[in-house]
């Protein structure tokens, strides 16, 4: 019963995390869009403060959007502002954390022989999400935050440090997912002690009728800062999202060195979008990322060889053992391994014939990256590990 409404309680917040993440990432992507999207407005607009203006369509109307260089003439009677979907997002995100790592199978979180207890890897992840956030602020803070290629390459090897070092005392799915909450935490504290309050301080000048001086400029210029760097992590973020569902990638002996790979990946995609909201069409950099995924696909890929003809084959007897005693304790209509309501993806493998269809996943999971059984929970052997992979060659 436990386990069915944490199941229920995830569905929940997963569902509520969705919803307020695409809020978010919407809401991001179309400020980011509209920045650079800015044409030089007429000398009229540039008299009452006006920096750029830009006409759309959408919805059956015409829209005309302009944006001061601070603030405008009058303070308008109603202001919207754009800060809840991302405190919800990290909220539910957090929330999933515990959920389903910090609460859920172990294996999840913690590989087999590990000698990290439970509430000892859920200090360590949690520690990491805070020490990510203070290494970024005081690079932010720093006169680094004036030098936009050389912050960008810094704060990515500092990630890439932490998804190495992670990688080794946590699953791969487990190091991918801190690496996840790692960059949700820096996007939201970007919101909330950056973002935030430089907007409220231009809107309390506003309001009292002051002329926004030099502080006020500032303080808007490392605003947009911030939000420039949500924008690039923003791809990264949604990988790891879903990566959950492709052990390709977290099962990989290097897992860090692939999550490293497709987060350069991603936001090099995110970077053509950017230049092209400015005018700037650089299609190579989109036909680049486009290439390194697949170059990254063909070199993660797990071979099985095809079965040798000399090569005894295993008998319906071997594999129904293996399958029942390491398993169809999660992989079956009724799991028996705590934490599990039902089989993870649907996958039932109680018998040899059910095994069949998914023989391609097994070689993967349980023979090329060994990620199966989470966590090594039920003991697989070596031996028996060989004996699938030589049965899953001959299907």
């Amino acid at each position: 019963m436990l386990s069915y409404t944490i199941d229920w309680l995830s569905l929940f917040f997963r569902w509520f995390h969705v919803i307020a993440g695409i809020a978010w990432i919407g809401a991001s992507f179309y400020f980011v869009w509209l920045d650079n999207s800015l044409e030089e407005p007429p000398a009229w607009k540039k008299a009452k403060g006006i920096k750029g203006d830009l006409w759309a369509v959408h919805g059956g109307g015409f829209y005309e959007v302009a944006k001061y260089q601070l603030g405008p003439e009058q303070m308008p009677t109603r202001l919207h502002w754009f800060k809840w979907e991302a405190y919800t997002t990290w909220l539910t995100g957090t929330t999933l954390l515990f959920l389903v790592y910090y609460l859920g199978p172990p294996g999840l979180l913690l590989p087999a022989g590990s000698v990290l207890t439970r509430p000892e890897a859920i200090a360590l992840g949690l520690g990491s999400i805070a020490a990510m956030f203070v290494v970024y602020e005081l690079m932010i803070r720093s006169p680094l935050s004036r030098h936009g290629l050389v912050f960008g390459i810094l704060i990515y090897a500092v990630l890439v440090f932490a998804a190495w070092g992670l990688d080794h005392v946590f699953t791969g799915r487990g190091a991918y997912i801190h690496v996840g909450a790692m960059i949700g935490t820096i996007m939201v504290a970007n919101v909330l002690v950056g973002i935030m309050p430089s907007q409220r301080a231009l809107v309390d000048t506003v309001a009292r009728g002051e002329v926004p001086g030099e502080r006020i400029a500032h303080l808007a210029a490392m605003a947009k800062l911030r939000s420039t760097h949500n924008n690039y992590f923003t791809l990264p973020l949604i990988f790891i999202m879903i990566s959950n569902h492709y052990p390709m990638t977290y099962g990989h002996a290097h897992s860090w060195l692939v999550l490293a790979a497709i987060g350069f990946i991603a936001a090099l995609a995110r970077h053509f979008f950017n230049l092209r909201h400015r005018g700037k069409i650089r299609p190579m950099i989109l036909v680049s990322a486009a290439a390194l995924l697949c170059v990254l696909a063909i070199l993660i890929k797990p071979v099985m060889e095809a079965a040798n003809g000399n090569m005894p084959s295993v008998s319906e007897a071997r594999i129904q053992t293996i399958l029942s005693a390491r398993c169809s304790a999660c992989h079956s209509a009724h799991p028996t391994e705590p934490g599990f309501s039902a089989p993870p993806a649907g996958i039932e493998l109680e018998t040899p014939q059910m095994a069949k269809a998914y023989a391609q996943r097994i070689y993967q999971a349980a023979v090329a990256t060994h990620y199966m059984p989470l966590g090594n929970l039920t003991k697989i052997t070596p031996q028996e590990r060989a004996d699938l992979g030589r049965w899953a060659r001959q299907q």
